[in-house]
């Protein structure tokens, strides 16, 4: 260990330094040359210079160079990747070394020039290209192989996105229209067939809230409220579009029931699909009145108290007072702003005026 890498953290204070609970983690490269310890820590992997040194087979000077310029050119912000762990060393004493971060080992691994900077380049191209073509990338093996105790297993949020994703308007929709396509009288230019599919998803919000989607959007739509009572919206403000989605009005908790039992029922519709045998749209609909009962959960009779139409007209009213108001406290901003600017104008005039006739003097 050098002189330069024990003292790199001499101003660091004791709260910043990290210690030694840390997991290790052992990476192996692909090619299976290279084992490394790494440590895992507040969600990111730690490697000091020597380390990064090791792994991508070129010197500690070089990575070194490699840091710096990544830090004066402010592509990464040293105060968020630089971390200090007690690290002991050969001689049996305990220094303060400092450690980088993933975005760090990430960043140099796009600027080393050495062969494995030449896999590792190869390596994350071909996971980012994954990622662009299909919409995600997965380690199967590790999530197949869970790590050991204290370093976090994410694969619960991954079934969790999942079942988000697969209960979507959108995609439960395609996927709901190809199960009914097998039913014997299925029409596609039928407009029950789009009125079937509604009442579905009133069954589905009634069994997870006790309201139709029409009943939680006339309900929760309130321009009083912040973002109109909405816990969910696309983008980065609320807009006309998202006040008539009953799923955007759900807590957590009811998306997550919601979530499921739509993750649920399509797994079983899509089993009895794969049968194939003869089933009429009635049928579907009779089948998801068995599934909800079997799992307990309250079951709609009929089409609800609100057509979809006057709950849609109800929000649109709402977001219309909503976006005044939103839009008058913007201005009211806006014209607190100038005010404050002209004000400090007018401080700083008489002053020029003052120095203008120390000078004429």
């Amino acid at each position: 260990m050098t002189h330069d890498e024990r003292n790199d953290a001499a101003e660091t204070s004791d709260e910043e330094l990290a210690s030694a609970r840390g997991e290790i983690l052992v990476y192996q490269t692909e090619d299976g040359a290279t084992r490394i310890e790494c440590r895992f820590e507040e969600d990111s992997i730690w490697l000091s210079q020597t380390l990064l040194a090791e792994l991508y087979q070129t010197s500690k000077q070089n990575i070194g160079m490699h840091l710096r310029n990544l830090f004066q050119e402010q592509e990464l912000d040293a105060a968020a990747v630089v971390k200090h762990f007690f690290t002991t060393a050969r001689d049996g004493k305990r220094y303060r070394v400092r450690h980088y971060s993933l975005d760090a080992i990430i960043a140099i691994g796009y600027r080393v020039r050495s062969q494995r900077g030449t896999q590792f380049r190869r390596w994350a191209t071909e996971r980012l290209r994954e990622y662009l073509v299909k919409g995600f990338v997965m380690d199967d093996e590790r999530l197949k192989n869970p790590p050991g105790p204290g370093v976090p297993d994410y694969f619960d949020e991954l079934l969790e996105r999942i079942r988000d994703i697969r209960a979507s308007e959108r995609r439960m929709y395609l996927r709901v229209k190809e199960i009914f396509t097998l039913a014997a009288d299925y029409d596609t230019s039928d407009a029950e067939t789009t009125r079937f599919f509604q009442h579905i998803q009133n069954k589905l919000h009634y069994a997870a809230t006790g309201h139709t989607a029409a009943e939680l959007i006339s309900q929760r739509a309130d321009h009083r409220q912040a973002n109109m009572g909405l816990t969910n919206w696309e983008g980065d403000t609320v807009r006309s579009r998202d006040v008539t989605v009953a799923k955007n009005y759900l807590s957590a908790g009811e998306i997550d029931d919601l979530n499921r039992m739509v993750v649920m029922w399509l797994d079983f519709a899509d089993n009895q699909a794969r049968r194939r045998q003869q089933i009429f749209m009635q049928n579907w609909q009779d089948k998801l009145d068995q599934f909800l009962a079997f799992n307990d959960w309250p079951v709609l009779d009929g089409y609800g108290r609100m057509r979809k139409r006057s709950a849609d007209d109800k929000a649109k009213g709402e977001y219309r007072q909503f976006d005044a108001r939103r839009r008058a406290l913007k201005e009211a901003e806006g014209e607190a702003d100038t005010l404050r600017a002209l004000e400090d104008i007018a401080r700083q005039a008489p002053q020029r005026d003052d120095d203008n006739g120390d000078n004429q003097g």
